[in-house]
């Protein structure tokens, strides 16, 4: 199954730093898509997600923001 996978974020940010890595960690050699978001792009997305980054959707769904640990990420996947 595909899976397609968004970080909310900002340049700069350590906690989208890490939570970028174990994303590519967990869905290598999977068919799910990362796309990246810089919330400071647009006024909306500052508003909607500037306090919160970073925050991960899997097809559409809030799973977590600040920290995602792998267990989260791959039950995510699973029930997705």
């Amino acid at each position: 199954m595909t899976h397609a996978i968004t970080i909310y974020s900002r340049p700069g940010c350590h906690l989208c730093t890490e939570m970028k890595q174990l994303v590519e960690r967990v869905t290598a050699g999977t068919n799910a898509s990362l796309v990246e978001v810089d919330v400071d792009r647009t006024p909306e997305l500052t508003r909607l997600y500037g306090h919160d980054v970073p925050v991960l959707f899997v097809d559409g769904r809030k799973i977590a923001k600040y920290r995602v640990n792998r267990a989260q990420l791959e039950r995510a996947l699973r029930m997705s």
